[in-house]
């Protein structure tokens, strides 16, 4: 068994710490020392299967289509890797299977994006295709604050689609679920009086009903994206439609953990070992 990573954090002290108490060998494999060749054999291959904890999108990329092309399982795999570590894949996959997502709009220039805008109706959120822990976000509040924005990113040598989303009026908080193979493993709510209710940017962490709606939509996201353990990012709306906003493939869980029922990490490895036991079953 391995884990694959690069920084160790909290979240993956608790997962080596539960793959020791579960009695499951496992090798933690810095990234960062790695050769991989492209067409010959890797000391890699010696797992069965691999747990991708990687902190940056496009290592756990290609270290997971690499592992696979050598014929590993890898979880998650480099299909939910790259629809969940860009925005405009993610709403894509989403809408394609019916999933309810704020309404977005994707661009290429000023012009368009100043166009789009001003249909949709501010307030807007504009948002990195690529990105995570709420930063770089922006919420753009008329037509001055846009073009400001927008001209800073041309600045920089932006070459992303705008990815522009309607401000959904949330009341003070979203939820995020965490999915692991196909159980809800908890929801918790993410409250701050900011609009970015991340945990990375402050957000503080309660307990969250996992209702039969939670449970449905946060299910539906995790297939719609390929997951196998994923984060579900929903918002609330007035009238209490829950719309899918984003859905991440390295789920951080070291908010939840503080109030969420159960041993996180260890469901997480329980996950882990089902998955290893299939495959060892396949190659009898």
């Amino acid at each position: 068994m391995g884990v694959f990573c690069s920084r160790v954090r909290m979240e993956e002290k608790k997962l080596f710490s539960a793959f020791r108490a579960q009695g499951i060998p496992f090798e933690r494999v810095d990234v960062r020392r790695q050769i991989f060749s492209l067409n010959g054999k890797n000391p890699t291959e010696r797992f069965d299967v691999v747990l991708i904890r990687c902190l940056s999108h496009t290592r756990s990329l290609y270290v997971a289509k690499m592992l696979e092309h050598h014929g590993m399982r890898v979880v998650n795999g480099h299909q939910c890797i790259a629809i969940c570590g860009d925005k405009v894949l993610t709403t894509m996959a989403l809408r394609e299977n019916k999933i309810p997502t704020p309404r977005t709009i994707m661009t290429f220039s000023l012009e368009s994006s100043l166009m789009a805008m001003e249909a949709m109706g501010y307030p807007v959120v504009i948002k990195p295709a690529v990105g995570s822990w709420g930063r770089l976000m922006a919420k753009v509040n008329d037509r001055e604050s846009a073009e400001a924005v927008l001209e800073h990113k041309l600045a920089l040598g932006h070459d992303f689609p705008y990815y522009i989303q309607e401000f959904v009026e949330k009341p003070g908080r979203d939820i995020r679920t965490l999915v692991v193979g196909e159980k809800t493993v908890y929801a918790v709510y993410r409250e701050s009086q900011h609009w970015i209710t991340n945990t990375a940017r402050g957000g503080e962490t309660s307990l969250c009903p996992v209702t039969p709606e939670i449970d449905r939509i946060s299910q539906a996201a995790a297939r719609a994206v390929k997951g196998e353990i994923v984060a579900v990012d929903l918002l609330e709306k007035a009238d209490g439609e829950l719309l899918v906003n984003e859905v991440n493939h390295t789920p951080e869980f070291h908010g939840a953990s503080k109030v969420a029922e159960g041993d996180i990490a260890s469901t997480i490895i329980k996950y882990i070992k089902e998955v290893r036991e299939i495959e060892r079953g396949r190659t009898l």
